[in-house]
């Protein structure tokens, strides 16, 4: 019923919503994040860390909710099983559209760590999200680029080695690591660009995902990769939220992590870096050989009624 309602009316009620749910929440993580900085005890920050978390999965509900109940799309989830709470995991995932975020915080809200991805060192001045990921532990990165690195040699590896003390407290909370392996949105024009062997999607990013391995690889227990369809093509956030997305089918695989990717320097050892681009190609061309599965059975279907 209220699906049928006008577009207009629906867009919003459902920011209306969220807004009023990411003020309150938002509020009460700030509380909790400046208890736990007032009182430092390791025991009572862990808690904290802990209580942060659920604040942040229920707002992630709020919205979920908000999607179902004004949107309503179709879901398909496959490979769920085996995941759990309490796992250390890498997360990748190809990247269409803004949609994809609620739609991965929706499949795995509450089934696996929370979600978490690598920031920029410049993004904590954000106004409002800066404190909250903050707050949330996300790790804030600083990277040199070369050129920066030709001029003060002496900075080499600190970049590295600031960001694995800030993921050092993941030892002892489970987390999820998020990463877009493409670094960007697909467009058609993108790809072109790109002159990408891959049909359906851009060229992957390996330092992003060996950074991580770099930083956290004897943390992480296993590789989540994901496959995001959308059979209708790719949405915007207006029509996920005004009941124009119809079907979304998400595919999960499991993956080990190779043992002989851990360890190595991406940035300084060219050879550890030809090995770790090798293997992000064939998951790449693994996925994109999904993606043409998936979409020829859509073609095949015919259109989505």
């Amino acid at each position: 019923m209220l699906a049928s309602l006008p577009r207009p009316l629906i867009a919003t009620l459902v920011t209306l919503v969220v807004v009023v749910s990411t003020v309150v929440h938002c509020s009460t993580l700030f509380a909790f994040a400046l208890l736990r900085l007032l009182i430092p005890v390791a025991g009572f920050t862990r808690f904290i860390s802990r209580v942060l978390i659920r604040i942040a999965e229920s707002w992630i509900g709020v919205n979920s909710t908000m999607i179902e109940v004004f949107s309503n799309p179709e879901w398909e989830i496959s490979g769920l099983e085996g995941l759990s709470r309490e796992g250390w995991y890498l997360v990748l995932s190809n990247h269409q559209s803004w949609v994809d975020i609620p739609v991965l915080q929706r499949v795995f809200n509450r089934r696996i760590p929370f979600l978490k991805f690598f920031l920029k060192s410049q993004l904590i001045w954000v106004p409002f999200l800066g404190l909250a990921w903050w707050a949330l532990d996300f790790p804030f990165m600083k990277r040199y680029s070369k050129e920066f690195l030709k001029l003060h040699p002496e900075l080499r590896g600190k970049d590295i080695e600031a960001t694995r003390r800030a993921c050092e407290k993941f030892a002892t909370v489970p987390v999820s690591v998020m990463n877009f392996v493409e670094g960007t949105r697909f467009t058609p024009e993108k790809h072109a660009r790109q002159k990408s062997p891959y049909p359906h999607l851009l060229q992957p990013k390996a330092g992003g995902v060996a950074f991580v391995l770099e930083t956290m690889g004897e943390l992480l227990q296993a590789i989540v990769d994901v496959t995001i369809v959308y059979p209708d093509g790719r949405p915007t956030m207006s029509d996920l939220i005004t009941g124009r997305v119809r079907k979304v089918r998400v595919i999960i695989q499991h993956r080990e992590i190779p043992q002989d990717l851990l360890g190595g320097s991406y940035e300084s050892d060219a050879l550890y870096r030809e090995r770790f681009q090798s293997w992000m190609n064939q998951l790449w061309e693994r996925k994109d050989g999904v993606l043409a599965n998936e979409l020829g059975n859509v073609a095949a279907q015919g259109p989505v009624k």
